[in-house]
């Protein structure tokens, strides 16, 4: 067994033990940048190519990958829609930190894609060859400016694919959008906790891209398994503040890279981002998991060794059969400019439609897999969902099943789980009990280690991830509200979902309903969605 498992068996619990440092408190007066600055570095503004009215969520989660290419236009468009800052929002709600909202150093910006603690977010480099609009080299994306900033000049597409190995999609372009992470960036704020909230913000990121490009034709598969201190080293990235946690291969407009650029080994960024904290803190047990990680990282597994740690059918039960979903017929962009959450909004006074739930479950299901290079193509996803209805018209109150197969609920437990829910969360900025439904993805944590070893915990944070965003996007389209969180006991959940037995471990919940009217809100669109 590897450290992995003592990482997740520790998050499963700090609700009862916390984790270490127990006594941790932030210094807000000096938290990193939410980004990287690179003074002096030359930087180029991305175009917006739009979103077409059909490229909609519905497409998006449910249609057939296409056979389309990036351009430039694209690019930006998905960068744009994805990370790139869309607005300014404050709203009277239950968050921690509202009464620091109103100052504009503490402005609460919005963006298309959740993140696990704020607007902390992964950094993407583009890596461009001979085949791209720009001249080759490493690129990047300025979240705040919806620019690019020049970090190294020179086609390195080489060393992106000798990184990569025999991954396919990598031989037939020059095109990379790369993932990283500095802890810092989070670690400030979670600390220990840090490496299952960002793994987590991976996958977020990802399912907006994948949903973002089927909508318009695209098809995205990413990679997980490299050879990450090549990359980390091309990159300038320090091993022990930084990872790089997913490759995503882009097929260009031109279709080809021509003749690919042979590896530079030699070849590395050499700026390095400006800090603005004064001090920066290490956790050991921070740097464990991510050393555990790394071990084996190029090693990708054999094609099908998931596959007996996916999820399992339904069990059996009594059966609530849910309505056709509402078609979620609403454009991408728009859906992901509405994405918001909804901290402690939620009114139990209107009952749920329950073909929205259905919808949501929908999308749900189809984030359970991320077209991974170490999943089956097709193969069932890697997290079953629970469902605690609380309101939702015509559905008894009780604690379900979903079936992804029929569409239907099947009753684990009958009676009001409200009491449960709010007794077992941490934070007061949610309240549960109103919400009209709770979903909780559950997987199989430790399968997936002992089958892939200790780098399979950044694949199953990241489905979770996925899962979360997608919900999120549905809720948008269907117009409801929604919510997710991590400070909950997952140790009472896993006993009240009756989980031990079949070794699955409750990861986020996630909550919908309808939000009292007539809100106090106050938005700023930079860009109109």
């Amino acid at each position: 067994m590897g450290y992995a498992h003592e990482y997740a068996t520790a998050v499963m619990r700090r609700g009862r033990i916390p984790m270490e440092p127990a006594d941790f408190v932030p210094d807000w007066s000096d938290r990193p940048r939410r980004g990287k600055f690179f003074p002096g570095a030359p930087s180029f503004p991305l175009p917006d190519g739009g979103c077409a009215d059909e490229a909609t969520v519905e497409r998006g989660l449910f249609g057939q990958p296409g056979g389309g290419a990036f351009t430039l236009p694209l690019l930006g468009a998905m960068l744009r829609d994805s990370y790139g800052l869309t607005g300014r929002r404050l709203a009277v709600q239950a968050n921690t930190d509202l009464g620091s909202l109103p100052f504009h150093a503490h402005a609460n910006w919005s963006r298309g894609t959740a993140s696990g603690g704020g607007l902390y977010p992964v950094g993407i480099h583009w890596i461009s060859g001979a085949s791209g609009p720009l001249a080759p080299g490493v690129h990047y994306y300025d979240t705040g400016r919806h620019r690019v900033t020049r970090l190294l000049s020179g086609d390195v597409t080489g060393e992106v694919r000798a990184a990569l190995g025999d991954l396919e999609e990598a031989a037939e372009t020059d095109q990379f959008l790369v993932l990283g992470v500095t802890f810092w960036q989070n670690s400030f704020k979670y600390n220990s906790f840090c490496y299952h909230a960002v793994t987590m913000d991976i996958g977020a990121l990802l399912e907006t891209w994948r949903l973002w490009a089927r909508a318009h034709g695209l098809r995205l598969g990413s990679a997980f398994w490299f050879d990450e201190a090549r990359l980390g080293r091309l990159l300038g990235l320090d091993p022990e503040l930084d990872g790089v946690f997913a490759v995503v291969p882009l097929r260009w407009t031109d279709g080809t890279p021509g003749t690919p650029a042979p590896p530079a080994p030699g070849a590395r960024v050499t700026l390095v981002p400006d800090e603005k904290s004064r001090r920066l803190l290490s956790f050991p047990t921070l740097g464990r998991i991510h050393a555990a990680t790394l071990e084996g990282a190029a090693d990708r597994p054999a094609p099908g060794v998931l596959d007996t740690t996916l999820a399992a059918p339904a069990g059996v039960g009594e059966r609530v059969p849910l309505p056709p979903p509402v078609p979620l017929d609403v454009p991408v962009r728009r859906a992901l400019r509405e994405r918001r959450s909804s901290f402690g909004r939620f009114a139990a006074t209107v009952p749920l439609d329950p073909a929205t739930l259905s919808a949501v479950l929908r999308a749900a299901v189809a984030a359970g897999t991320l077209d991974s290079d170490a999943e089956t193509p097709g193969a069932a996803p890697l997290t079953r969902l629970c469902v605690v209805v609380n309101h939702v018209r015509h559905v008894p109150v009780g604690l379900y099943e979903y079936d992804r197969d029929t569409g239907e609920l099947v009753l684990m437990k009958a009676g009001d789980h409200g009491a449960f829910l709010q007794d077992n969360y941490f934070l007061a900025n949610y309240n549960l009990e109103q919400a009209a439904a709770v979903v909780v993805p559950v997987a199989r944590t430790h399968a997936v280690l002992d089958a892939v070893g200790d780098r399979g915990y950044r694949l199953v944070n990241a489905v979770i991830g996925a899962t979360a965003q997608s919900v999120y996007t549905a809720a948008a389209a269907a117009g409801t509200a929604c919510g997710v969180a991590l400070g909950f006991d997952s140790v009472s959940f896993e006993e009240e979902l009756g989980l031990a037995e079949r070794g699955e471990i409750p990861l986020l919940i996630m909550m919908i309903g309808q939000e009292r009217p007539r809100p106090a809100d106050y938005r700023y669109d930079i860009v109109a969605p």
